[in-house]
């Protein structure tokens, strides 16, 4: 499967632009290994944007040439964002560590994934939370939009 494609007639959300401008280190949850995998596609592209990428895989020692963590306890740095490609009904306990992280500016589900008790839990944390959405999409429409003028 092809990473997720840039449509054509949506706006970028200004608030997201604005976390991705101040974004230094993002936490990806669920990244393959497997170069195919969407998962791999989207980090790679941010890496490549100039992001840390912070893996977060049950196997594998190293992805993309990073450190892989097997879960989020065990990161104890500042992350601005974390980016899950998981099923929705798995994401709660996740986003749930997610809001405890040092720095967390948003909880990301991408694409095809959503769930109400995983928005309760960001917004009750006051975390700025997006759903059903792709990240490498919405960096380029705010890149599109010149709001990401010195990325």
């Amino acid at each position: 499967m092809e990473a997720c494609e840039l449509p054509s007639a949506s706006n970028a959300d200004k608030k997201l632009c604005e976390i991705l401008k101040e974004t230094k280190t993002i936490v990806v949850v669920g990244l393959s290994p497997k170069p195919h995998r969407a998962s791999h596609q989207v980090a790679k592209y941010l890496q490549e944007e100039g992001y840390k990428i912070v893996p977060v895989y049950p196997r594998e020692e190293e992805i993309l040439g990073e450190r892989v963590y097997r879960s989020l306890d065990e990161i104890d740095f500042e992350v601005d964002i974390v980016d899950i490609f998981r099923k929705g009904e798995d994401t709660p306990p996740i986003v749930q560590k997610a809001v405890k992280l040092p720095g967390i500016k948003c909880v990301f589900l991408q694409e095809g994934v959503v769930n109400e008790k995983s928005k309760k839990i960001a917004e009750d944390a006051g975390v700025f939370y997006v759903e059903d959405k792709c990240l490498m999409v919405e960096h380029k429409r705010c890149k599109n939009e010149g709001l990401l003028w010195f990325l």
